[in-house]
């Protein structure tokens, strides 16, 4: 269930959007003036802002300064102020959308509903390439399409190359005995000498390090194993 955030003094016109809100499945939260709802959003983990902008102890625009780095959330302005400097106000200061009063409150609900759709939707499509894409200075790795660059020019990897890179990447830092690595890319269960481990590496090494015998990002540790630095 979505949370929803309402800081609005008019008692009334927030029970009103409370009403409407919940019947579409939303968990609302009133505030009636400023610092009380700056501080309830402070605390709390919601998933839209409802904000009016004249409100008693800190106006709207105030609450949109306080958060403006610190709230990563869709805000959408109601106010009784219907000139244009007020709306270019409200959307330079971070507001996603303005609504001016009297409204229909099913409209208020459509707009809160793709408000929280757009922002899911950018943040899951922002969160897939973050995850998808691992970059390590002058390396990248782009998981789904299993391609390696350097410096922008792509290196081919072989399977197993490949999972071996990503392996160490994705736990940088940590030193791998080559038993380690040999157990996770090829298995428990794979036949075979762990020695593979250590031809695997230095035809990696070959395809990304600017001087294999000097390499920058797989490191040998002596007596250890190896290790992705970071």
């Amino acid at each position: 269930m979505k949370k929803i955030l309402i800081i609005e003094d008019d008692l009334s016109i927030a029970e009103l959007q409370k009403d409407y809100l919940e019947l579409n499945d939303f968990q609302v939260t009133i505030c009636e003036n400023g610092i009380e709802g700056l501080n309830t959003l402070n605390k709390g983990d919601f998933d839209l802002l409802i904000l009016d902008l004249m409100l008693p102890k800190m106006d709207g625009y105030s609450i949109l300064r306080s958060i403006q780095d610190e709230k990563d959330i869709p805000v959408l302005l109601v106010s009784a102020k219907k000139e244009e400097i007020d709306r270019i106000k409200g959307f330079t200061l971070g507001a996603d959308d303005y609504i001016t009063k009297p409204f229909s409150p099913s409209e208020l609900v459509a707009r809160v509903k793709s408000h929280i759709a757009n922002y899911e939707r950018i943040k899951n499509k922002f969160n897939k390439v973050k995850v998808n894409k691992l970059v390590i200075r002058g390396l990248e790795i782009h998981k789904d399409s299993r391609q390696v660059f350097i410096n922008g020019k792509e290196v081919n990897l072989a399977q197993k190359e490949f999972d071996l890179l990503l392996y160490m990447v994705e736990n940088p830092n940590r030193v791998f005995s080559r038993e380690d690595l040999f157990e996770e890319i090829w298995g428990l269960d794979s036949l075979g000498d762990n020695a593979t481990v250590t031809v695997h590496v230095r035809r990696v090494r070959e395809k990304i390090e600017p001087s294999p015998s000097s390499p920058q990002y797989i490191e040998t540790v002596w007596g250890a194993g190896y290790r992705l630095r970071v």
